[in-house]
């Protein structure tokens, strides 16, 4: 099958593991089976229509106040507009050369050149978060390959679909059976640029689009699909019901506040013994001598008389029979409870907690502060870790694009790449406060814990400086080895250990008034990194010596190597 756009071609994995479970995939594709050498039967009657109408809910959503307030909060707390770089790549785990880190850092600034990410990061990340689904479509130079990518262009959801071609394969099973189970035997994209649900026309099985190849599209989506796992759902759609909720409250209270509120006349006119045909057109008379509504006509600038027309906002008018009292006005008075909006704040909150997002950060009244971290709320940790997955989520961009950069400018392979991405991370420039607070105030209080330690006494008689710095400071061994090693460099950096004073025939200079040392005086000691030899030279000759040594003894050998090896 002829597909437009390229593909990678991949070595065909061996499967050394059947199973009867198919792998999982969160990317809502449309399940068909295999057909023949010519074509494929798909049918898009259901579940594009569907997603199509929801993508399109999902944007009206965003429309309204409270749900606009609550996304720009949100995309606001994940993109730091403000910070020169936006995001950044970490390739501290990743074990290949420097030249090659140099390579995928010099990739990634190109991918975000050729996104635009610095000026239309907040676009791009609020059309993801609302919509559930971002599609770009790759475009190379077919003629040159190793020149990259040299431009995406961004895909309506609504135009675009991902299939996957399913077909059956025979694993071993038990007992000699054979299970017949899944496999995915081609994935590609279909675009129609009308739409798969446009104007009144539903579009059926008989649909037609442009096939397109799976790798020369982008296409992440937000981790969420339905119960069924074929449709996926955007991070508004569990708002839907909380703001129709919402809404139905709204107009319901304006309704009974327009009805209601005014206070309103009875009026009894005494129709005597007169018949009800005459009766009615005395009342009629009466209502309209006493009634007087002038209208301004907008569109015309005319100001007409609608006297002949009576609402429920207006004044009652009951004829009275005879025997009855006289003409008699009263007043019916308003509604007394107008003023509670309980229900609407209510389902307000409610609303609010299904988007994850603190109530006090969208109350106007509501002051910032910046407190410690022992007085921050539940709901702003929670909100933190929620910005959290949703910047992990997204950044599968950043890794599509990569992957697609670094294969077409020939730096390493398909293979080469799926075996170093998962060490691949991207770190999101924080401007929340809260983190950089708490980071500190971790730190001050391990060090004045170990300082009370250290003073107490209690390290090297009840406690192990080790065991101290492992469960204290909360250092790993490779911290441990770290520190240390960078300890002893600055033991020789004149920024940290500057040399003592010398006078102008070259002699140290003793004391702060610059007078030279007493001739009498004790010859000086041996400089630091001197006795730190000896004492190294003392320990490994010690502790080689014994036949069994502990963990402590074994930390102190190995140091005591690292100091020899260093100045040998």
């Amino acid at each position: 099958m002829k597909l437009f756009g390229f593909e990678f071609q991949r070595k065909v994995p061996v499967d050394t593991t059947p199973s009867f479970a198919p792998k999982e995939a969160d990317d809502g594709a449309v399940i068909v089976a295999a057909g023949g050498a010519y074509g494929t039967y798909i049918d898009l009657d259901g579940t594009v229509r569907t997603e199509a109408e929801l993508v399109t809910k999902y944007r009206e959503m965003s429309l309204q106040p409270e749900i606009d307030s609550a996304v720009d909060e949100i995309v606001n707390e994940s993109i730091s507009i403000d910070e020169q770089n936006i995001v950044s790549i970490i390739l501290d785990n990743l074990e290949v050369t420097d030249k090659v880190k140099k390579a995928i850092r010099d990739e990634f600034k190109n991918v975000l050149n050729i996104l635009d990410f610095q000026s239309r990061a907040y676009e791009i990340y609020r059309r993801w978060y609302i919509d559930g689904r971002l599609y770009y479509h790759v475009v190379i130079d077919e003629k040159n390959v190793s020149a990259g990518i040299k431009e995406v262009r961004y895909v309506d959801p609504r135009k675009i679909r991902k299939v996957r071609e399913i077909g059956k394969r025979k694993v071993p099973g038990g007992d000699g059976h054979e299970a017949v189970v899944p496999k995915v035997q081609n994935e590609y994209f279909i675009f129609n640029d009308k739409g798969f649900n446009y104007g009144n026309k539903v579009v059926g099985p008989s649909t037609t689009g442009m096939k397109i190849a799976k790798d020369s599209v982008v296409y992440i989506t937000s981790g969420l699909s339905d119960t069924q796992g074929t449709m996926v759902l955007s991070y508004l759609h569990k708002a839907i019901k909380a703001l129709n909720q919402l809404r139905t409250l709204e107009d319901a209270l304006v309704i009974y506040r327009l009805a209601r509120a005014p206070e309103r006349r009875i009026w009894y006119i005494d129709v005597g013994n007169l018949p009800k045909m005459k009766a009615e057109q005395y009342v009629r008379d009466i209502m309209v001598k006493h009634k007087n509504r002038l209208i301004y006509d907008g569109a015309t600038g005319e100001v007409r008389d609608d006297r002949k027309f009576m609402t429920m906002l207006e004044d009652y008018w009951l004829p009275r029979r005879e025997g009855g009292r006289g003409t008699e006005v009263t007043t019916l008075p308003g509604g007394q409870t107008l003023g509670q909006m309980d229900d609407v704040l209510y389902f307000q909150k409610k609303m609010y907690q299904t988007l994850n997002v603190p109530v006090n950060r969208l109350n106007s009244d509501a002051l910032f502060s910046l407190g410690r971290a022992t007085e921050v709320t539940r709901d702003e940790l929670k909100f933190s870790k929620f910005i959290s997955r949703l910047r992990g989520r997204f950044s599968t961009l950043f890794t599509s694009l990569l992957e697609k950069q670094l294969v077409l400018k020939g730096i390493m392979s398909i293979e080469d790449w799926q075996n170093i991405a998962p060490d691949i991370r991207f770190d999101f420039t924080k401007d929340n406060y809260f983190t950089e607070l708490k980071n500190t105030e971790m730190i001050q209080n391990r060090a004045q814990l170990m300082m009370t330690m250290d003073q107490g006494g209690l390290l090297g008689k009840y406690y192990s400086h080790e065991w101290a710095r492992k469960n204290i400071l909360q250092q790993s061994d490779d911290d441990i080895e770290e520190q240390d090693k960078q300890i002893d460099e600055e033991q020789d950096d004149p920024r940290w250990n500057p040399p003592s004073p010398m006078d102008g025939m070259g002699n140290p200079m003793s004391d702060e008034d610059g007078q030279p040392p007493d001739d009498e005086a004790p010859p000086p000691e041996d400089d630091a990194q001197t006795k730190k030899i000896r004492e190294a030279e003392a320990t490994v000759d010690l502790l080689s010596k014994k036949d069994k040594r502990s963990i402590q003894d074994e930390s102190k050998y190995r140091s005591a190597v690292q100091i020899l090896a260093r100045n040998k």
